[in-house]
């Protein structure tokens, strides 16, 4: 059963198939809201594509997945709305030649734009301002990103900071829109086993208030559920899917605009089923070429 804050996420025999072959397949998964869920398979195997299914940022091919109550492929609008992506490299990396307050003003600025009510743009100006400084504020407290720690303070630009504050002040930014579901990519990646604890820690917390997560990463703590990619046949305490990247037609959708629930998506072939006979392919410009449309979109 769904909460009021947090998304369950089901999926059954869920799947992206391209042209050259499975992206990702048979992937079956029941979180429950506020729960973490672990991403886990070598690289190229569909990991990253997988979570920007889930968020509906790209179009499946095979089986369904339920977000919150909203059924995928057929409401992928509707599940951007709820769900947000943390770091995700080739999709909606930080700005570099930024500082780190016009990067969360930036990320505010967004959010209030195209994910936020339409009165809320008709409130005053100075109300405006103060709206997204709470808002802003809240979202570092949750992130446990300290400002003042910085070496310029809220001036030091996003290319000095160490990773594990960049993927704070990316978690910052998801947040500003109160998702129900938070996807984040290499969670781990370039950090020492302190900084992973911590950022095991951080997602925690995340998930006490509430929030259902969803985290790619080499190795989770052994309390973490696993779904892994990248293995051609399932099981019941792994929930995989098989593998190799291959070329896909679908095209992520961004945060920037959503579209209407109705809306056709883009040309991958729903009737698509997972062939089970089929060995799983190596090439993983599937996983490529899906990215570099996401970076394009």
């Amino acid at each position: 059963m769904d909460s009021p804050h947090g998304a369950a996420v089901k999926a059954e025999d869920f799947g992206l198939k391209g042209p050259r072959g499975w992206v990702f397949r048979n992937i079956a998964i029941d979180a429950a809201p506020g729960s973490i869920t672990a991403v886990e398979g070598p690289s190229g195997s569909g990991r990253t594509c997988l979570l920007l299914a889930l968020t509906g940022r790209m179009k499946p091919t095979a089986g369904h997945a339920e977000v919150g109550g909203h059924r995928l492929p057929k409401k992928m609008a509707a599940v951007r709305r709820i769900a947000a992506l943390g770091p995700v490299s080739g999709v909606n990396d930080l700005d570099q030649a930024l500082t780190v307050a016009e990067q969360l003003r930036e990320g505010a600025l967004l959010q209030r734009r195209y994910e936020g009510p339409i009165r809320a743009l008709l409130r005053p100006r100075g109300e405006r301002r103060a709206s997204a400084a709470a808002r802003i504020e809240e979202a570092l407290a949750v992130a446990g990103l300290d400002l003042a720690t910085l070496p310029k303070g809220p001036r030091t630009s996003v290319r000095d900071l160490e990773r594990l504050e960049s993927v704070r002040l990316s978690v910052a930014i998801a947040l500003l829109g109160d998702p129900r579901l938070l996807a984040l990519d290499d969670l781990d990646l370039k950090l020492s086993d302190a900084e992973r604890a911590e950022a095991w820690s951080l997602l925690r917390a995340i998930a006490a208030r509430g929030t259902t997560v969803f985290a790619v990463c080499s190795e989770a703590p052994q309390d973490i559920p696993v779904v892994r990619t990248g293995t051609p046949a399932k099981t019941p305490d792994a929930k995989p899917d098989s593998a190799p990247a291959a070329e896909t037609d679908a095209k992520p959708e961004t945060d920037a605009k959503p579209e209407s629930d109705t809306k056709p998506e883009t040309s991958t072939k729903p009737d698509a089923k997972p062939d089970t006979n089929t060995k799983p392919e190596t090439n993983t410009k599937g996983t490529d070429d899906a990215l570099a449309e996401a970076r394009r979109a």
